[in-house]
């Protein structure tokens, strides 16, 4: 099952599903390092009882959003 499928099943419950390390780096193809960076910048985790790290898409996209520049023209 794909994570499209999974938002797909989640969303008329009114949830997302939570994205691992290794599927937030292939989101944005970006590497392991590049997702620590990121963590230690303040990109939002979600707490779990599972092993590992987990991540709201959209709240990372937010978080993004946030971190790009603000255009000077």
């Amino acid at each position: 099952m794909t994570l499209a499928d999974r938002t797909e099943i989640l969303r008329p419950l009114g949830l997302t599903p939570l994205l691992t390390t290794a599927q937030l780096m292939a989101l944005y193809g970006v590497s392991n390092w590049t997702v620590n960076e990121w963590v230690k910048a303040g990109c939002p985790l979600e707490q779990t009882a599972m092993r590992g790290r987990r991540f709201d898409a959209e709240k990372v996209r937010a978080w993004m959003a946030e971190q790009a520049p603000a255009d000077a023209a």
